[in-house]
């Protein structure tokens, strides 16, 4: 993963500092085991891991949530989401998954940005198959992520039954998961709908990569490339643009992908913005709101007064004005009360 000390000192960069010394209220190990850096797959060699936060429960599994850091799929590790993390075990009986995935700058800044929808696939699915020897019940999984992580998020819960065993994205437009349950195919696991969870919690995310393309994303109009020292360049290759290829884009667009209720019943989704918010306008978040609600799926939004973007990130971001220690909690608390509403309803 990268290395961010750049990416400290650069304009605009949506990142933390970890030097913030937590109280117990934020972090009390005390309260959980964790396991680091659990490899979950090695796509093209490359080991991708996982920390686990099991609580000390007196119950014998937990509901799990899974989260997708941010970065614009260009920068960060989860390691951004470490306070998160420590907070949610700290105050919450749920089995943490905080998990890393490809980013378009790795492996010679050739991934493309289904390789990393299909990287978000296999980490839920090697969750579900592997979570219950760490105390978690991969009955009740709930999914989250801020900004990219959101987005992530919200193509699990749209978009997880398009697969294919087949690694031709550009012609079947479906995802083949980075990993996959033994002897099971994609076709398999989107028949039994392996990938469905039970809630989503989506900060602050981006929905539309058609949208974003055609207004700079993939040129150093979008301050990423430069942050993560990548040449700016088409998300699925320089071959492939939103103008020409737009199916491409849509399918890795949440927007784009919203079923109605009568077709899929979506699981209940909490949204989280900032009302400063720069990056991801409420209006952007609220667009997309509007279109679930108008295809009958449950949502509840809630937006963040005077924040700007990324403050769930751990430490703190100059730039944004934001510290974890401050502007966190208050948000977690209610993603918190959100999942309980979830589970207890089960």
């Amino acid at each position: 993963m990268k290395n961010l000390t750049f990416a400290l000192l650069t304009f605009l960069v949506i990142n933390g500092c970890s030097d913030i010394e937590d109280s117990l209220a934020n972090n009390d190990p005390n309260n959980y085991v964790l396991a680091e850096d659990v490899v979950w797959s090695s796509p093209e060699g490359m080991d991708l891991t996982l920390d686990i936060y099991t609580p000390k429960s007196s119950k014998s599994t937990n509901p799990v949530l899974i989260i997708f850091h941010g970065g614009g799929w260009l920068i960060n590790d989860n390691s951004i989401m470490d306070q998160m993390s420590q907070y949610l075990a700290t105050n919450s009986e749920y089995v943490i998954c905080n998990v890393n995935y490809r980013l378009l700058s790795d492996l010679n800044n050739e991934v493309t940005l289904d390789e990393i929808v299909e990287d978000a696939f296999g980490a839920v699915l090697w969750i579900k198959n592997n979570i219950e020897k760490y105390g978690g019940d991969k009955t009740k999984i709930a999914v989250t992520g801020d900004s990219a992580g959101a987005h992530l998020s919200a193509m699990i819960v749209n978009s997880g039954k398009a697969l294919s065993s087949k690694d031709n994205y550009e012609e079947s437009l479906k995802f083949n998961p980075t990993w996959l349950p033994p002897n099971k195919t994609a076709e398999q696991v989107a028949k039994e709908n392996g990938l469905a969870v039970q809630a989503a919690i989506l900060s602050y995310g981006a929905f539309n990569i058609y949208e974003a393309s055609l207004d700079g994303f993939e040129t150093l109009k979008n301050p990423f490339w430069l942050v993560s020292q990548s040449r700016a360049r088409g998300v699925f290759g320089n071959q492939y643009s939103a103008r020409i290829n737009p199916n491409m884009y849509k399918a890795v667009s949440p927007i784009y992908n919203i079923p109605k209720q009568t077709e899929k019943l979506l699981p209940p989704q909490y949204f989280i913005v900032g009302s400063e918010d720069s990056v991801t306008s409420p209006a952007s978040v609220k667009k997309y709101i509007e279109k679930l609600d108008s295809h009958g799926q449950k949502t509840t939004y809630w937006e963040y007064q005077d924040r700007n973007h990324a403050f769930l990130d751990s430490g703190s971001n100059f730039f944004l004005g934001s510290n974890f220690i401050e502007d966190a909690p208050q948000a977690i608390d209610r993603i918190i009360g959100f999942l309980d509403s979830v589970f207890k309803e089960e």
